[in-house]
């Protein structure tokens, strides 16, 4: 197994909009990328000593890929039965199993991604959850965005998380406000818009995207990259897009995780083929400052926005 490369960001970078003295202590937080090791062991352990590496390095909350334990198991059309993919009871399946046990060993808050079983036995959902060292399952969101694009056909194993509730639920780590969209919520500016006006400080994408198998000429990662901290600068928030590496199928993954602040600089960054550990340490009142200099959630106009929720049944791109 590859080596962990720590990536290291220790204190805060100064908050230029800064006009009074922060209330909150800063947010140590981790993330994991990885490459999908066929052997389970092997695969839990290269996350697990992720896990064991963030925590030492005194990180709170250490996030992991999306589908966590799983290969990236939509490059296929074929859908889940043939392909052998299974849904996960939440709690009691194996990632949350796993996210719990890790969670209890190290003693800090495990974000991890599934695909979780519906209750009425159809397509499933691609959940992201935290577990917390005492096993609570203290956050669940399901993805609310579904690709259904050549080498990501998603469509055809997720439906999509339900519009109706609390589709942009906030979960509390002490202070911190915390979202957990998934993947392609990241270039939808709707989904960081809503998480910041229920007052997130943190969005955290766990990511699985890397080439596009009718484009091989295409490198995305750039845009990727510049449209999450792009929306984190919108809407005042820092950004964890957790990515995993390495080649499945027709797709290689580009890795590149990274987390940004509400001023729109990248912190710490892996890089695109190797496993990494992120750690940095997050000035969660540098969303007050900057908000409070650029007032974009305040002087919105939401009487001009209908066309924007019209249900359009075809879009001309």
């Amino acid at each position: 197994m590859a080596e962990l490369q720590l990536i290291e960001k220790t204190g805060v970078e100064a908050s230029p909009a800064r006009t009074r003295a922060p209330g909150r202590e800063p947010l140590r937080i981790g993330a994991v990328q990885q490459a999908w090791h066929p052997d389970p062991d092997e695969h839990r352990e290269g996350l697990a000593a992720g896990i064991r590496l963030a925590a030492a390095q005194g990180a709170r909350l250490v996030c992991l890929q999306e589908l966590t334990l799983s290969p990236y198991f939509a490059v296929d059309p074929a859908g889940p039965e043939d392909v052998g993919a299974e849904p996960e009871e939440l709690p009691g399946g194996p990632t949350y199993q796993f996210a719990a046990s890790m969670a209890a060993e190290t003693g800090v808050h495990v974000h991890a991604s599934l695909y979780e079983k519906a209750e009425d036995g159809g397509l499933g959902f691609n959940t992201a959850i935290v577990v917390a060292p005492d096993g609570t399952l203290i956050g669940k969101t399901r993805k609310l965005h579904i690709p259904i694009t050549a080498g990501y056909y998603e469509d055809r194993y997720f439906r999509p998380g339900p519009a109706e509730g609390a589709p942009f639920p906030l979960v509390a780590l002490g202070e911190a406000r915390l979202g957990l969209p998934t993947c392609w919520d990241q270039w939808f500016p709707e989904v960081a818009r809503a998480y910041s006006l229920a007052g997130a400080d943190v969005l955290i994408y766990p990511t699985a995207i890397g080439s596009e198998p009718d484009h091989p000429d295409f490198d995305t990662q750039p845009l990727w990259e510049r449209v999450i901290v792009a929306n984190g600068i919108a809407n005042g928030t820092f950004m964890v897009a957790v990515n995993r590496t390495g080649e499945e199928g027709p797709l290689r993954f580009y890795g590149s995780s990274f987390i940004s602040d509400p001023y729109g600089r990248v912190l710490v960054q892996a890089p695109r083929d190797e496993a990494a550990v992120l750690v940095a340490d997050l000035d969660l009142d540098q969303r007050g400052d900057w908000l409070e200099l650029f007032p974009f959630l305040t002087t919105r106009r939401p009487d001009a926005y209908a066309s924007l929720v019209e249900d359009r049944a075809e879009v001309t791109p």
